[in-house]
């Protein structure tokens, strides 16, 4: 099993970025995006139910960040609009092989597999 994520970089505030991963080697449950800025703990910010599509966000980025996913290309996608400079963090995707209730999509503990990062820069 193995997940590479890409697409980070450097936007201006109010600008957008589209995030990938691409998740390889078995079917999974549910797939989750996380973000973490250097000494603070690690952030839930996205999550979706392969089967289903069923999707939960992060308070602050509701309306602003969507998460889909392309079952043909194992591929999952966080798409970003109006991002602001608090948005700069270091991305990760993450997937567990069983689906994750809802009321858990947001606990990190939940997820077996993690991606590299991709850095995601927002300048104000």
């Amino acid at each position: 099993v193995q997940l590479q994520a890409y697409g980070g970089g450097l936007v201006q505030a109010g600008g957008s970025l589209r995030l990938s991963c691409a998740a390889s080697g078995r079917t999974f449950g549910t797939l989750g995006w996380f973000r973490q800025v250097l000494g603070k703990d690690r952030e839930f910010v996205a999550g979706i139910k392969w089967s289903g599509g069923s999707t939960r966000y992060l308070d602050s980025v509701k309306g602003r960040f969507t998460i889909s996913k392309d079952n043909a290309k194992k591929m999952v996608y966080l798409q970003m609009n109006s991002l602001k400079p608090e948005d700069t963090a270091v991305y990760y995707c993450a997937a567990r092989l069983t689906t994750i209730i809802w009321s858990s999509m947001h606990d990190q503990r939940q997820y077996d597999y993690w991606g590299q990062g991709t850095k995601v820069t927002v300048s104000s």
